[in-house]
């Protein structure tokens, strides 16, 4: 291994650095000079066998040409990424006019807007919002309401009981009414909407065990059934348009006397009857009352001096009476493709 041909090795390192076209051409040639069996790698392990005197020698230049090798390999790879970067700049054209692409942005449930819009109403109508715990001392859920123990709503088959004595998984959301009126202390007058989640053993097409509930509250002198039937017209006529008619019919509630419910035409036959009205062209969104002395009583109320009204509306039905939904158990999949669908919905419906 002489001097001079050591010599001729940085000429022919760079000629063939220079003659590749591309990166992976230059780490091919940069492999065959500076790999584990490349040409300077080879030299530099054959020096063992050189004298001591021409070892030294000859390993001074072989670390020169191994530093002129690095120094040349990185510095014709930076030239090249740089030639094709500004390739691309120059083959890209961007359309400055085109418009961009939106990000997608989450959306509010059909349940929660639902509950908006609900609240909205009753806001614009004189209401404040309580709430009350959804683990609930049977007695606000029970008793103050005027269901006795032998009530069938008090069974195991129907209410979620739990491991501490004389508490429930509420079943409704009408234990607010009783909080509010303690809250209230005698106040008048006792206007409130309680919004919340409620626990049942129910499941099916039409009932879940968790669903949501809102629950209203009126309470003053001289309150009539005529105040409750205008009341629950005007929240109808502003949930699901001006076109719908509504009935009442006589029910029960052992926390109302008397007791109704209410119905709205057919959203699918818009009253002509159908398979999803039973041919009557009615659908029963809501039951209602005047509060039974005996609650106004527990909550601190004389029945003598005062009078109130109060419903109860599911709010996952009227969900899908205006989202158009036949089956309340979508609602709760979190199929995203499904509850995506609701995304242009902006205000109250043409039903």
């Amino acid at each position: 291994m002489d001097a001079q041909r050591l010599d001729s090795w940085k000429d022919e390192m760079t000629r063939e650095v220079m003659k590749a076209e591309s990166l992976t051409e230059l780490q091919t040639v940069r492999h065959q000079w500076l790999g584990r069996k490349g040409k300077i790698t080879n030299a530099m392990k054959g020096l063992s066998s050189l004298s001591i005197e021409d070892r030294r020698t000859v390993g001074q230049q072989l670390n020169g040409i191994r530093e002129y090798a690095l120094d040349l390999f990185a510095q014709r790879e930076q030239e090249m990424e740089l030639q094709e970067e500004t390739r691309q700049l120059q083959e890209e054209v961007y359309d400055m006019t085109l418009p961009g692409l939106w990000p997608d942005v989450g959306l509010l449930h059909p349940i929660t807007r639902t509950r908006r819009l609900i609240e909205d109403v009753f806001l614009r109508m004189g209401f404040s919002l309580e709430y009350g715990p959804e683990v609930e001392d049977e007695w606000y859920n029970f008793e103050a309401l005027n269901i006795p123990a032998d009530h069938p709503a008090r069974d195991m088959q129907d209410s979620f009981f739990i491991d501490l004595p004389g508490m429930v998984l509420r079943t409704h959301t009408s234990p607010v009414q009783i909080r509010a009126m303690k809250k209230y202390d005698g106040a008048l007058p006792v206007r409130i909407l309680a919004p919340g989640r409620a626990f049942r053993r129910d499941d099916d097409a039409t009932h879940v065990p968790m669903f949501f509930q809102v629950e209203a509250l009126v309470i003053d002198r001289g309150i009539s059934l005529a105040d409750l039937k205008g009341t629950l017209n005007i929240m109808a006529h502003e949930l699901l348009g001006d076109g719908i008619k509504t009935r009442f019919r006589p029910s029960y509630f052992p926390f109302t006397e008397p007791s109704m419910e209410m119905d709205v035409t057919c959203a699918s036959c818009r009253g002509a009857g159908c398979r999803v009205c039973k041919e009557t062209g009615w659908v029963e969104i809501l039951g209602s009352g005047m509060v039974h002395p005996q609650v106004l009583k527990n909550g601190g109320y004389d029945p003598l001096t005062v009078s109130g009204f109060a419903f109860g509306l599911g709010i996952e039905r009227l969900a899908m009476r205006i989202f158009g939904i036949d089956d309340l158990r979508l609602l709760y999949q979190n199929d995203m493709e499904f509850l995506s669908q609701f995304q242009p919905y902006t205000g109250r419906p043409g039903l």
